[in-house]
């Protein structure tokens, strides 16, 4: 395998790195087929993984955050890819960078640390049956009354809708304007909250280990303090700044499961007999796994591009789009390779490529469509 070493990595964060492989290795694997079939990790996993300190990695200190840099939640989220666990960390720390980057004092003392700590979960509710990529067409409304808001409506495809304690909103605070404005981010606890109802566990065709559900306002009542920011209808220009982050997050996981992927099919290739010979005698084989090394070469030298420029805060809309687009295409592209070269034995759920496989299709539809990605690249030239 390649030597190449990635520019942001230091010896902190390999000693790091390791601790958070032996700890999905000790702790979530042996319950992975439990998680899948009931298609939700335990609760108890968010306990083990905040005193394990793997949320919120980059999150400061004073708010029971890691206080590390972007590099520290790449790292976590790579082990995962690699580990083949779904597990919503991702949903934790963009939800925490929300309340960080634009909530009062108050909320961040309230809510990151208990996010920190796993006692809370969070979720991240803008998908509506009518507005998926299209964020500006949701129809849910917080509007106020008095010091509360009053919110109805519902929302679809969310990760960690299950075990939610804490769900930040994407609502029209003002349905008389069109568009993105009128659109707010509030925050909701959950926990014992009339009218909030969590529906069906979606069944998906991977990723059965993330639980991804609908939810129902029913004149559901909050704080007016829980508006995310000094004053309503900077929601979507707030989506709009934290995406990249979310982007670059999926583009992680991306790189991490290609690499991963073809890993396991040399091993097999090199194991596998085929005409008295291996597979990967085969110089079809060889010639298709030299390609796809060559592109989760050049697709990890651009990850590691854009990962500094997270860190040094320059990442742009337009980069952190190519990323998420091109790279989850290759790992879909990737990982159809691979799963050709198991033949037969790929298309079973005992070996982890199927797995894979089949994790791999969401990662080009959510945190925007490709398509979408392509528009706000083409918007940039």
């Amino acid at each position: 395998m390649s030597t190449y070493k990635s520019p942001w990595v230091n010896e902190e964060l390999e000693i790091f790195r390791k601790s958070v492989r032996q700890f999905f290795e000790e702790e979530f694997q042996p319950h992975q087929e439990k998680w899948r079939g009931q298609h939700h990790v335990d609760r108890d996993a968010w306990e083990k993984a905040g005193a394990m300190g793997i949320l919120l990695t980059d999150v400061p200190e004073e708010y029971g955050g890691g206080g590390g840099n972007f590099a520290y939640e790449a790292v976590v989220i790579e082990e995962l890819a690699k580990s083949g666990i779904n597990f919503g960390t991702q949903i934790q720390s963009i939800v925490a960078h929300y309340i960080l980057t634009y909530g009062s004092e108050d909320q961040k003392r309230r809510w990151l640390p208990a996010l920190a700590k796993g006692e809370m979960v969070a979720a991240l509710a803008m998908t509506e049956p009518a507005a998926g990529s299209d964020v500006q067409s949701i129809r849910t409304t917080a509007i106020r009354k008095g010091d509360e808001y009053l919110i109805n409506g519902s929302k679809t495809f969310i990760t960690n809708g299950y075990h939610a304690d804490l769900v930040c909103l994407a609502a029209k605070t003002d349905p008389s304007l069109t568009g993105s404005k009128g659109t707010s981010l509030v925050m909701i606890e959950t926990r014992d909250l009339p009218g909030y109802r969590v529906g069906r566990t979606l069944e998906k065709l991977g990723q059965h280990d993330q639980d991804t559900c609908e939810l129902f306002f029913d004149d559901v009542r909050v704080p007016a303090s829980n508006l995310v920011g000094s004053e309503e209808g900077k929601g979507f220009a707030q989506m709009m700044q934290q995406l990249p982050y979310e982007r670059t997050l999926v583009a992680i996981a991306a790189v991490a499961a290609m690499e991963r992927a073809i890993e396991i099919t040399v091993k097999h290739a090199k194991d596998r007999k085929m005409f008295g010979k291996t597979l990967f005698d085969l110089q079809n084989t060889r010639f298709k796994l030299a390609e796809c090394r060559t592109e989760a070469q050049i697709g990890r030298v651009f990850l590691d591009h854009c990962i500094e420029r997270v860190i040094d805060g320059t990442l742009d809309t337009a980069t952190a789009s190519m990323a998420k687009y091109w790279l989850t295409d290759k790992q879909c592209q990737i990982a159809d390779e691979c799963l050709q070269l198991h033949g037969g034995y790929g298309y079973t759920t005992e070996y982890e490529i199927a797995h894979i496989w089949a994790d791999a299709r969401v990662q080009r539809i959510y945190a925007g469509a490709n398509e979408v990605m392509k528009e706000l690249v083409a918007r940039s030239l």
